[in-house]
């Protein structure tokens, strides 16, 4: 039957009604378990839970589903089942969980959908083509620091580097199907130096919605938001507790950035 597609970090993966939601989904190649730190964070404002694709982490044994709206639709379906109705829930995704993110969103209607490194969804078929079939573009996209590529021996690596393979030839699967607009606030977070998403292809999530669009930037290239959260946690916080959004980050830079 395979495990579950929510995890939590509370005894027995609880879901304590009594806060709102904030569900975090990773990028290509990892698993969720990376937002258990973000509880902390966020204690007596929300409860985080992630979303674990299977053949990673706790689920390494799973096989991936066969396409990438069958993913989307497993998630939705457990997240309705476990969420009681009208729970506040706010959706982060960073780089391809953006797109999950974006896909869920048009399913359960959350308060807002935050994305990162995250290319809007009409950028997005065949964008993992290149990722399959180029080492060098894998290598790039895996964006590991030098001092922790030093760190990982070689099958260690490897492994790592299979998932991400998974996770872009699911996304192949991806087709965008035009459709109503989301009702709801959308902000996207970019930084310098991303190799992989720019400014314009930032600029683009302002077509997803009929609500409030912000962009937010920070510096460090496609994994700058992962490796250092804190100027998006006040972002969230706003959200979750229902406060009207509020910019966040640094104003948008100049075109030719």
């Amino acid at each position: 039957m395979g495990g579950s597609w929510i995890v939590g970090w509370r005894a027995g993966n609880h879901v304590d009604d009594g806060l709102p939601v904030l569900l975090c989904l990773p990028p290509a190649g990892a698993g969720c378990h990376q937002f258990r730190a973000w509880q902390e964070p966020f204690s007596g404002v929300a409860q985080v839970l992630g979303v674990q694709l299977p053949g990673r982490e706790n689920r390494w044994r799973e096989a991936m589903p066969p396409t990438f709206e069958e993913a989307v639709e497993v998630i939705a379906r457990e997240l309705v089942e476990r969420l009681r109705p009208g729970r506040p829930l706010v959706l982060f995704g960073h780089s391809f969980g953006g797109l999950i993110a974006y896909e869920l969103a048009r399913r359960v209607t959350p308060l807002a959908l935050v994305v990162s490194a995250c290319r809007p969804p009409r950028y997005w078929d065949g964008a993992g083509r290149g990722i399959v079939d180029d080492e060098d573009e894998l290598d790039k996209l895996f964006d590991t620091d030098a001092t922790d590529r030093a760190l990982l021996d070689t099958e260690t690596r490897e492994l790592m580097l299979e998932v991400l393979r998974r996770d872009a030839r699911l996304s192949l699967s991806y087709a965008h199907t035009p459709g109503a607009l989301l009702p709801i606030p959308v902000h996207a977070w970019g930084a310098t130096g991303d190799e992989t998403v720019t400014s314009d292809q930032l600029a683009g999530w302002a077509e997803t919605t009929t609500a409030v669009f912000r962009r937010h930037w920070t510096d460090g290239g496609h994994h700058a938001v992962m490796r250092r959260p804190e100027p998006l946690f006040g972002l969230l916080t706003d959200l979750l507790v229902g406060f009207a959004p509020v910019g966040s980050g640094r104003p948008d830079p100049p075109r030719n950035a």
